[in-house]
């Protein structure tokens, strides 16, 4: 199992990255939030991973912070809940506004993320409520965003068609927020739209 990844950050987009570990390129999925903290190509970086084993394949997510690892695994353990699914929430709301939605029984907001029907989002709810109450946990504070180099249209278009978007929905989207907007970054585009799909 693999804990974490440390080694050098050879390609990234909003909804993956690759990291080289000693000449081996991994592919990792990850959340807006890590994407929006990762640094330029070609520097050295450490994602915390969940290591997921199917029958027919194996995928690597990646997190920034041990915190955001740990609440992708509470919202996996919920019946319903993949990991795409988890890494969408993670994408749309902060790791601490979710839980502060989750603590407070906020139905309408988790279930204004892309993909939540309102009996998932009470399932959420139900099953992580209590844990969390019995843990403590505190909202982790705000994450610092970086400048994205590329085309803001394309990256936002291009990561919410993986999220699952289909292609004209994600245009009108991402149009509809940049004519709006114009200077808004790919993090803001991509979370507008998650919250209106």
């Amino acid at each position: 199992m693999i804990a974490y990844l440390d080694g050098i950050l050879a390609y990234k987009e909003p909804t993956h990255t690759i990291i080289d570990v000693h000449g081996v390129g991994y592919m990792v999925h990850i959340s807006l939030q890590t994407y929006s903290v990762l640094p330029g190509g070609g520097d050295r970086i450490k994602l915390f991973i969940h290591h997921l084993f199917r029958e027919d394949s194996q995928s690597l997510y990646g997190f920034a912070s041990a915190d955001e690892k740990s609440l992708f695994l509470d919202l996996i353990g919920v019946s319903g809940v993949g990991p795409n699914t988890a890494l969408g929430m993670l994408s749309a709301m902060q790791p601490g506004d979710l839980r502060l939605a989750i603590l407070g029984e906020n139905v309408r907001a988790v279930q204004a993320i892309k993909g939540i029907g309102a009996k998932t989002a009470q399932r959420i709810i139900l099953e992580l409520r209590d844990k969390m109450k019995k843990s403590g946990v505190v909202p982790d504070g705000p994450t610092y965003r970086q400048q994205t180099t590329n085309p803001v249209r394309e990256e936002s278009l291009a990561a919410l068609v993986a999220l699952g978007f289909p292609k004209a929905t994600a245009e009108k989207s991402v149009d509809d927020a940049l004519k709006a907007e114009p200077n808004l970054t790919v993090e803001e585009v991509i979370r507008r739209a998650l919250r209106q799909g």
